[in-house]
């Protein structure tokens, strides 16, 4: 068990590992100014808290987040619905209703149409009855393309205005700068959605989204 931020007993745990969607997670508590502590768990990581995620989530998803009052909470884009509402004067869910709505439309078009390929594209054995490896690279290769097609239609509904979340950087920011790290969405992006591209860009050099990247994706050594 890993220490992540000054913490005691009463306040958040959070099961994940290094380069997954629980760094989504530890932007929006520290965001939020919350105490934590991490457990290293995965479905993936047979030297991690396996059984301990599982009590918690039978699905074994990470993030998977236990509250100071005891509950659970899963799926990233709920875990930071919850923050937003549980502390308002962050900011994560915006500072107006019109903002939030927008706000939450984009949380639950990621999670629906984006975060969604990740599980395809990483394990396509378990969306196919075939066992032959063309077809597995088939539908990873079909994913993919949707995936690129999903952050495209993403970026023309959700420009900066100037943030994700409206006049100040929040929860929407949060999980379109993480989730885009994946499937060389960045790249597409990059090529096909220079704009969008540079507004993930500025997201990540904000000081919480940059401590957290650098933990979960360390820089190469020279």
């Amino acid at each position: 068990m890993t220490v992540s931020s000054p913490a005691s007993d009463a306040g958040y745990l959070l099961y994940g590992t290094q380069g997954s969607g629980s760094s989504i997670v530890e932007i929006g508590l520290r965001w939020c100014g919350q105490a934590y502590r991490t457990v290293h768990a995965s479905s993936w990581e047979d030297a991690s808290a396996q059984e301990a995620l599982r009590a918690l989530n039978p699905l074994m998803q990470i993030p998977t987040l236990r509250t100071p009052d005891g509950d659970v909470l899963t799926e990233s884009g709920a875990i930071l619905m919850h923050l937003g509402l549980r502390f308002p004067a962050a900011g994560l869910l915006g500072d107006n209703e019109r903002q939030r709505d927008r706000v939450l439309r984009g949380l639950v078009y990621i999670a629906a149409n984006c975060y969604s390929c990740i599980s395809v594209i990483d394990y396509p054995h378990r969306y196919t009855t075939s066992t032959d490896k063309a077809d597995h690279d088939a539908i990873v290769a079909g994913t993919k393309a949707r995936l690129h097609h999903h952050w495209a239609l993403f970026a023309d509904m959700f420009p900066g205005e100037p943030w994700l979340s409206g006049i100040r950087p929040g929860a929407l920011d949060m999980m379109a700068v993480i989730v885009s790290k994946w499937s060389g969405s960045r790249k597409f992006l990059e090529d096909h959605r220079p704009a969008f591209f540079a507004l993930l860009q500025r997201i990540e050099a904000l000081p919480h989204v940059a401590e957290v990247c650098a933990k979960h994706w360390p820089p190469k050594p020279a």
